[in-house]
């Protein structure tokens, strides 16, 4: 949890985009998101789903810091939505303490 809380504190993303991810917090739907985003069966803690989430978004950053064509800004926003959820849930799980 350390860890994730150091990788957090790092996290350096445009602020126009983590303004859109945040807005789409109240529609977040853990079980239909994390199915079609990770297609992983989301009876899983956040702590199986986030390392996951996080790989996905550091190849998503990496494609839009390049430039490449194929860099889907909905899915980069969608997989960040994804990881506030899941980083909210696991804070609020009795072993984040």
């Amino acid at each position: 949890m350390t860890d994730l809380r150091a990788l957090m504190t790092d996290f350096r993303r445009p602020a126009m985009l983590l303004r859109a991810a945040r807005l789409g917090l109240q529609d977040f739907h853990r079980e239909r998101d994390l199915k079609r985003l990770l297609r992983m069966d989301c009876t899983v803690g956040p702590e199986s789903t986030l390392p996951r989430l996080l790989d996905a978004e550091s190849q998503l950053e990496e494609t839009r810091r390049v430039g490449d064509a194929s860099y889907s800004l909905c899915r980069h926003i969608e997989v960040l939505i994804a990881l506030m959820a899941e980083l909210r849930l696991l804070r609020q799980s009795p072993l984040a303490s």
